[in-house]
């Protein structure tokens, strides 16, 4: 199949955090119900998955750490790339287990399809959101 990824972060600028909830109106988005900047490790982050404007249903979402620098060792394979539903409203949570940088992504097949050398394709939609978490900061 081919893949298709609408990818966002959102960031405060400027002193102002408006507007971090608001819908963009892509293909598939992931909109988030709690602020995704300005939280610390253990904080929960809340999203909606969203398709045509539609919440999806328990939709899977996958959650997996940016580990850059490859320091992060997961306790086993399984918590490397994690898989949650979100519940019947399309809303998700998920409580960031460490500081850094995480993405989020709902994954559904789209009803189009693409032509491949005179075949029809399937076509994997992807709502991704980046959010970091932050550890405190000491005097």
């Amino acid at each position: 199949c081919f893949i298709v990824h609408y990818t966002k972060t959102v960031v405060t600028a400027f002193g102002d955090d408006e507007g971090w909830d608001r819908e963009l109106g892509l293909k598939t988005e992931i909109v988030p119900l709690s602020k995704p900047f300005g939280l610390y490790a253990g904080n929960v982050f809340q999203g909606i998955v969203k398709m045509n404007g539609k919440a999806v249903p328990y939709a899977k979402v996958e959650i997996e750490y940016y580990n850059r620098d490859k320091k992060a060792i997961a306790p086993t394979e399984y918590m490397i790339a994690q898989t949650i539903k979100a519940d019947g409203n399309g809303v998700f949570t998920y409580a960031a287990p460490r500081a850094g940088w995480w993405g989020f992504a709902a994954l559904n097949t789209s009803e189009e399809k693409i032509k491949h050398e005179g075949q029809d394709k399937d076509v994997e939609l992807g709502a991704v959101i980046w959010v970091q978490f932050m550890d405190w900061k000491e005097k």
